[in-house]
């Protein structure tokens, strides 16, 4: 009997010879065989040539998503995804610089906004290519898009050029960068396949292989907002990601991070913009600022630009803390569309003047707390389920979203809350909350008795690449 995760033995008619049609590898994948180099090849180039029917991209995402992949199936699919559109090319100087961070989705996860920017400030170059909404999940380019005029389709010249002045680009797919996974990503959104262990690390891997990194780190989430419920599956996506990095020749470490709570007080495009843009004043979140600062640190530490994780996670605390990060950020902006006066607004700014200068909802709702006691949880899921179907998420691919829609979270994991103290305010555009969504958002709220407490950081573990101490 094959190990777990392990498939079959080939299926007769599985040698070389003709290519295999779309149907039969649909059906060889569905019955758990395992697909050759050219099988995967194939059905890649039909989904960019248009031969694959969305009725066959569904079905193979399915296929794979009940059947899985082993290390060389999932290897390959990554190279196919990279090899469907243009390989980055930088200056040779520049290679320890190159870095990137990659998050499997949360909510409240703005990470990128800040990141980016703080590394360029400690003098990396950094060419992220992001994604959007999957799931409950929000997307970090639909939330730049929040900002008007910000482009996130930049050629690999443009992106080149804003390297070079800038430090940092974020960018998504397009018809040059990794076009196959873009199609496939916005069909695992509409197609329950989110949460396959080689579909992620095919997505994540293919568009980071083209990049030409020093180095990267994934924030792979567990918990009960996260893809992964349970910590010790985030950890097998998280060691596949690392031993598939390892196959392309990619220095790859995963930092696995708790996604229970929303991360950090703000849920939703344009709020998110707006807290990123406090923790790039030195301020913001406790919660946010840890995970920036710990990821960068595990950043620098392992392209060589850091001695130890706690050195760079300093230098990331410090970019945060002199302004230097939200000046790259105020660059980046403009160098991606949006026009100068309005960047250095909103990067110079008070929170209230940002407001102004970004999309925001029609209503605001208040929801009050139902009993006295100590806040256990938010819990993240429900919040950013109700959120989506405020207009926040998207149910169909390529279905526009509303970057005003989204929710402040008004207290603190493991604080004191007295009945009829508002917790949560809603931002929305439509008519007034229904009841039933009222009722699963104070279904969020979880209250104790026990005594206020401090929360925990995030950051959980960093797992690395077999040969790879850490410090």
């Amino acid at each position: 009997m094959a190990a777990p995760g392990t498939p079959p033995p080939l299926a007769s008619g599985g040698g070389s010879g003709e290519p295999r049609q779309l149907p039969e590898l649909i059906r060889l994948k569905r019955d758990g065989g395992h697909l050759r180099e050219a099988d995967i090849r194939n059905f890649v180039h039909a989904v960019i040539d248009g031969r694959a029917q969305d009725t066959q991209i569904g079905a193979m995402l399915m296929a794979i998503r009940l059947q899985g992949m082993n290390l060389e199936e999932t290897s390959v699919l990554t190279r196919a995804l990279a090899e469907s559109g243009q390989q980055l090319e930088w200056p040779k100087a520049w290679h320890q610089q190159l870095v990137d961070k990659h998050s499997t989705g949360g909510v409240g996860d703005k990470v990128s906004l800040v990141l980016a920017p703080a590394l360029a400030a400690c003098g990396c170059k950094v060419p992220m290519i992001s994604g959007r909404s999957l799931g409950h999940t929000g997307g970090t380019l639909d939330k730049l898009e929040s900002i008007p005029g910000f482009s996130v389709t930049q050629s690999p010249e443009q992106m080149l050029h804003i390297l070079e002045e800038v430090g940092c680009c974020i960018v998504g797919q397009s018809a040059k960068l990794v076009p196959a996974d873009g199609i496939l990503y916005a069909a695992r959104d509409v197609t329950a396949t989110v949460d396959s262990v080689p579909l992620i690390t095919a997505s994540i891997l293919s568009k980071k292989a083209v990049e030409g990194l020093s180095a990267l780190v994934v924030d792979v989430k567990f918990g009960g907002a996260a893809v992964f419920p349970d910590q010790e599956k985030a950890r097998e996506l998280a060691k596949m990601l690392v031993r598939v990095g390892v196959s392309l020749g990619l220095k790859v470490a995963a930092a696995l991070t708790a996604m229970d709570n929303p991360l950090g007080r703000s849920v939703g495009h344009t709020l998110e913009v707006e807290e990123a843009l406090l923790c790039l004043d030195g301020a913001g979140p406790p919660d946010l600022r840890d995970l920036v600062i710990r990821l960068g640190g595990a950043i620098l530490w392992l392209s060589g630009q850091a001695e130890t994780q706690d050195q760079g996670a300093a230098r990331v605390a410090a970019a945060l803390d002199d302004g230097s990060a939200r000046r790259r950020f105020q660059l980046m902006l403009s160098a991606q569309g949006v026009d100068p006066d309005l960047a250095k607004a909103l990067c110079s700014g008070s929170p209230t003047q940002r407001r102004q200068l970004l999309p925001h909802a029609r209503e605001q709702e208040e929801l009050l707390a139902p009993a006295d006691g100590i806040v256990e949880c938010v819990r993240a899921l429900p919040l950013a389920r109700v959120l989506h179907d405020l207009g926040a998420g998207r149910s169909r691919a390529g279905q526009p979203i509303r970057p005003g829609v989204g929710a402040e979270v008004l207290v603190d994991v493991g604080q004191c809350l007295s009945r009829g103290t508002p917790w949560l305010r809603v931002h929305l555009d439509g008519p007034a909350l229904s009841s039933q969504q009222r009722r699963t958002l104070q279904g969020a709220l979880v209250l104790s008795d026990r005594a206020p407490f401090k929360v925990p950081s995030p950051f959980a573990e960093l797992v690395l690449p077999p040969t790879t101490a850490q410090p």
